[in-house]
Formats: C-alpha cells, structure tokens, sequence
C-alpha cells in the first residue's frame, strides 16, 4: 500500500472535511479514529462526523455571520455542507439535520473514496509524517492530550459543554404544543409550548431546586457563554429565561390570541419527525430531575424522553498562545489542528477549520506560503481572531459580525440600519471569497 501523503487524526466534521479537502485535489489521506473501538463520554455510536449536541448548523438567514461563513465553505466545496444539505430538515431559518442520516452519509462519503484510508484505531501518539492534522476535538482522548501537553508545554484551558434532552414526538400533546416560527419566518417548523406567568413561576422554581450532577474533584465548571446549561441561565434571575431561550416574542398562542408569557421551542430533530429537541435546554440536571422539571412545561407532561441532557468537558489550546493564523503549531511545524480543539466553538468553525487545515496541508505539499483569507471574509476574520486575541483570557467564540472589520464609511451611510448593512457587508464578503480562492487556485 503505497505511503499517505497526510495523516489526519479525528473523524468528526473537521477532520472528515479535511480529509476531503486533501483527497479531491489528489492526495493520499490517512485518517484514524478510535471509535466505535473506543468511545467517548459522550458519543452514542462509531458514524463519522456524528453530532452530539444540537442538529442544528445555525442560521440561513441571508443578513447573517453563519449564513457567510457557510457561503464562503459551499463555495470552496465542503463535503460537510454539501451532505447537510441533502440531510436537512425543516427548521425555520436554521439549517438542521438528520443527525443519524447525515452521519451516516458522511461515513459512506469517506469510506467509498479511493484516496482516504479510514483506519478503526485509536492514536496514542503523533505519527512521523508530515503533514498532520489533528482534529480529535474536544473530547480528545487523554493520551494524545498528555502527548500534545508534553509538545507544547502549555497548560490546557477547557470548559464544560451542555446538550439538551429529544423528546418523542408522540408524547408531545398537540392540544396543547402548537407549530409556529417567530414572527412566521420560514414555515411553521418549530413546535411551541406556550406558558402563562403561574405555569412559567411554578417551572422556574422547580429549576432553581431541582439537583444536579457534581463536577468531579479535579473539575471546575468553566461554562461557554453561548451555550449555558438551562439551570445556570436561571440563576442569573427570574426573567432571563423568558428573555433567552424562553423568549414568546412573535409567537401568538392559537388557543387565546396573545402571546404567552413564555415559550419553550422545540426543533425537529429528524427527517420521519419522530424526535423533537428542546432548544437552549442543555443541562447538567440529574436524570431523574429532567424527566420531572420538564415535564411541567406544557404539552410535555407525558414526554417521552428519547435523550437525556447532559454536560461533558471540551478540551480547546490556547489557540493565540500556540497556533499560527494558519492553524499550525507554533512548536511543532508541519502539524496543524482543526475543530473546536484549536479553540473555535460550534459546528460550522469546525468544518471551517477542518477545511482550512487541509487546504493548508495541500499548500505544506505544494511547497507554498499558507492560505490567509482576506481580512473582510468571515474566514478570514476567523483566523485573524486566532492571531490577535489575548492568550491570557482567551475563550473560544463564534462567527460573529463582532469578529468581521467595521463596515466602511460608504456602507454606513448607504444603509442606516443593522440589517440591510449585514446584507451588504456578507454580499461584499462573498464576493472578495471568491474572487480570492479563484485567484489562488482554490476552486477545484
């Protein structure tokens, strides 16, 4: 069997993308991943590119950062994307999946390439060639982490992530649970539980009181912003639930005519239907307390609970501290790490990432400078968030309008207000990407 040309470590999106990236433009790729040999604490089966958390890839909307970032990765040909849109569901304005039908297909994607070679196996230490990417994600396993510590001699950083509990869609009761999407954008896709302010009281009590998993001596909670589990949300007071993921704004109760005091959404989890996610309810509650507190939410009261949620800890580098902007290590060159390992949170940074380390891999081949996408692309402004950020208090983020530069002085006086300058600004992205990844040969 002849010699790979680059090794990749990790089969979920980054890695599966970055493999894909090397493999179309003529490369030998070997890519390991340990399970279903060897499991997580929180995967559930051996497919690749399996979604733990939400099955939710973030907004469509074309004004928005998701929406650009996924624009700029369709264009330069993600296998990730390309396979999401084929597994979608109805979501709204998110672009959601089938998890199990897109994982599935993704598996069947790599393991039918002649120039991937997918090995069953767990790597407990770097392999000699190079280009490596790794891409084991935030729940690397404790050898390669200890190894990676030991290379780079830097302390890691991590925080707990939350996923929330799926419910049966039998169990919901339609009397009560209506479908809707806020302010009718995009379909009556979501399913809302709606609540007055006695029912919404009586369940936030309940979750202020209700136990919850102790973190392990050696642990202390370090929750991502964007995704706080339900019970630490309420902590915060008694109105930021209904200002969060509670929030009833454009939903209209069919059964009285007003918006409710509260609402709890749930999103379709699969293409049968069957199975309904409770948006923004991550949690570290015991199982016990989760089928009891949410149970209280209208239209559940009989839920059948197909997933309970839970918290895991997500390992992430200091990425400022070790990484160059090109995603390679600053103390190990020619290895270069993708996912929400080199310190991005969220799906689509992952495969942008993944992407980005195998384009860099081909370049590292071709003997060439590495891609560093213009400044005003949301991949671009990615990897100069890589770069610039403060190691000392670094956190991993989301795309963000806040990472992209300031809209120009003639697009803030053309359109005064948010939205239609977000609209121009990511058609002005998409333009430059392109522009950019023909000029650079990257359009394969």
């Amino acid at each position: 069997m002849a010699k790979p040309d680059a090794w990749i470590i990790g089969g979920g999106l980054a890695g599966c993308e970055a493999a894909w990236q090397l493999a179309r433009r003529g490369y030998r790729v070997d890519l390991a991943e340990m399970r279903p040999a060897r499991m997580t604490p929180a995967h559930r089966t051996g497919a690749l590119a399996e979604l733990i958390c939400s099955n939710s890839l973030k907004s469509e909307s074309p004004g928005s950062a998701p929406f650009l970032l996924k624009e700029e990765l369709r264009t330069l040909g993600s296998l990730v994307l390309e396979v999401a849109g084929q597994t979608r569901v109805p979501a709204g304005q998110s672009l959601s999946v089938d998890r199990e039908a897109f994982s599935r297909e993704i598996t069947a994607r790599i393991e039918a390439h002649p120039r991937i070679t997918l090995r069953r196996e767990e790597v407990l230490s770097f392999p000699d060639g190079r280009p490596l990417i790794l891409a084991t994600g935030p729940l690397t396993a404790d050898a390669l982490a200890a190894e990676l510590g030991r290379r780079l001699g830097e302390r890691y950083l991590y925080f707990h992530d939350a996923i929330s509990p799926i419910v049966s869609a039998e169990s919901i009761d339609p009397g009560i649970a209506f479908p809707a999407s806020r302010y009718d954008k995009g379909g009556a896709d979501y399913l809302n539980c709606p609540m007055n302010r006695a029912e919404y009281e009586e369940f936030y009590q309940a979750l202020l009181a209700a136990q919850i998993h102790p973190p392990r001596e050696f642990e202390v909670p370090q929750f991502f912003e964007g995704c706080l589990p339900i019970e630490e949300l309420a902590r915060r007071g008694p109105d930021t639930l209904r200002f969060g993921p509670m929030k009833p704004v454009g939903l209209v109760n069919p059964a009285t005519g007003r918006r409710p005091y509260a609402a709890v959404q749930l999103r379709r989890e699969n293409m049968p239907g069957d199975a309904y996610n409770l948006v923004g309810f991550q949690t570290n509650l015991r199982y016990g307390e989760q089928r009891r507190v949410f149970r209280l939410i209208p239209g559940l009261a009989r839920a059948e609970f197909l997933r309970l949620g839970q918290i895991h800890r997500n390992t992430y580098l200091n990425a400022p501290a070790v990484l160059h902007p090109h995603l390679e290590l600053r103390e190990v060159p020619g290895v270069f790490v993708a996912g929400q390992l080199c310190g991005l949170e969220g799906y689509v940074e992952a495969i942008a990432t993944g992407l980005l380390a195998g384009l860099q891999a081909c370049r590292r081949l071709q003997d060439r400078p590495p891609v560093v996408f213009p400044r005003e692309t949301a991949l671009g402004s990615l990897q100069h968030w890589l770069a610039v950020a403060r190691p000392e208090d670094y956190q991993p983020v989301n795309i963000t309008f806040a990472l992209l530069p300031e809209p120009d002085a003639e697009l803030r006086c053309r359109f005064r207000g948010k939205a239609e300058r977000h609209a121009a600004q990511v058609e002005r992205a998409l333009a430059r990407c392109r522009e950019f990844a023909s000029g650079e040969g990257l359009l394969t």
